[in-house]
């Protein structure tokens, strides 16, 4: 017999465990399945090489579902400023939290620690049922409501199914929903470094022809490296010993933070551009890296996927309070256009940004050190891009304004 629920969320990772979390102690039944148990102890001197850098709207997110409070316990890492320039030439811009009256421009977490205070918090609600290890194995529509079978013969049902399982969606797959995109032939090569100085709670980007390389300020003055370059050139800095890979990095970087010290494990994850040509079908909605995936070199990706909880979250509260039908494409489609556009701009932004400074054409190398060195002179400018990377502006949900559903 099926076990009935309003809501089921195909994946338990970040986004998936965030939206769980947003409408936890709500009328709503909600089962969350995940194929993976998530690690949520690790020992204490290790460092998670996947990060976020999460803004201020996100932040908010966290803190109105009762989990920013276990991240904080863990560990998070405020950065005040960032400095941005182009290895190609002169031009470089600066963003400092001070310029907005802010108390920081971010923080830099561990990918883990994220998901270990999401689900920590989710077990606290009596309305969400975690389903793990459970693999999906089929998906059949109605008008009515939506069946989900697990792999152990177990049958689930809802009146919505969220797909909340990342860029390579099984369920945005089973809805039939194509996807727009491209391979950007480049690799990020990830790893946690520790320099001769301290970053002191300042970021860095250099843009180099091949790929940006950001330095991103974690605890104890070490920092998190993303390194985007070619396929073929992250998989040659993998396989280098300690010594000639922070050889290699002292040379890419330049010496901001003196010597690079030492490092510790590395890991290599292909990049790409991904967006669904639909986010919703009937009974059936994206989220996340299964809706949009994009390029990390301004670390938007897990901040667009946690507004697009936020705005699920508000439509899907006000329908059910409204008597409506959560899982209604009409109600669903109100969702896609709320999101659709932010998303879209945003990738659109980030696809410029990487085409425009990732190449060595000299007419292009000219424009972006221009661009770079007018806007950081220009205090409205530079200030209104702060205020929107933040999340301070724009059509955003409620959660990200901190308010409650």
């Amino acid at each position: 017999m099926a076990h009935a629920y309003d809501l089921i969320i195909v994946g338990g990772g970040m986004v998936g465990a965030s939206l769980a979390c947003a409408l936890g102690d709500t009328p709503l039944r909600i089962a969350v399945v995940e194929s993976h148990p998530a690690k949520t102890e690790w020992p204490a001197e290790s460092y998670d090489i996947r990060v976020s850098a999460i803004t201020r709207a996100t932040e908010r997110v966290f803190r109105m579902v009762g989990a920013w409070q276990g991240m904080v316990a863990r560990r998070v890492t405020p950065y005040s400023a960032m400095s941005v320039w182009d290895a190609t030439g002169t031009g470089s811009i600066g963003f400092d939290a001070a310029d907005l009256g802010e108390p920081d421009l971010g923080h830099i977490i561990e990918n883990r620690v994220i998901l270990a205070a999401l689900l920590e918090r989710m077990a606290q609600f009596d309305n969400i049922d975690l389903l793990c290890p459970a693999q999906v194995s089929a998906l059949e529509r109605d008008e009515n409501a939506a069946t989900l079978t697990l792999a152990d013969g177990r049958t689930v049902t809802a009146a919505l199914i969220v797909g909340a399982d990342g860029a390579n969606s099984w369920v945005r797959e089973q809805a039939g929903i194509t996807t727009t995109g491209w391979p950007y032939e480049q690799t990020a090569v990830v790893a946690t470094i520790r320099t001769e100085r301290h970053h002191h709670g300042v970021a860095y980007q250099r843009f180099m022809p091949e790929g940006p390389l950001a330095f991103l300020p974690m605890p104890e003055g070490l920092s998190s490296i993303v390194w985007s370059t070619t396929p073929e050139r992250s998989a040659e800095l993998i396989e280098l010993d300690e010594q000639t890979f922070l050889a290699e990095l002292q040379l890419a970087f330049g010496d901001k933070l003196g010597a690079m010290e030492s490092t510790g494990p590395r890991g290599a994850f292909p990049l790409l551009l991904r967006h669904a040509n639909r986010y919703c079908d009937e009974r059936l909605v994206l989220v996340g890296n299964a809706a949009h995936a994009i390029h990390p070199l301004a670390g938007q990706g897990l901040n667009l996927g946690v507004s697009d909880i936020a705005a699920l979250a508000e439509v899907v509260l006000e329908t059910r309070r409204n008597g409506g039908d959560i899982g209604e494409l009409a109600v669903l489609r109100r969702y896609e256009r709320w999101r659709k556009a932010d998303n879209v701009a945003v990738m659109a932004a980030m696809d410029g940004f990487k085409r425009l400074f990732s190449n060595d054409i000299a007419p292009l190398k000219l424009l972006r050190n221009l661009g770079l060195s007018l806007t950081d002179h220009s205090g409205p400018v530079k200030n209104m891009m702060m205020r929107r990377a933040l999340g301070l502006s724009g059509d955003l949900p409620r959660l990200s304004r901190g308010k409650a559903l």
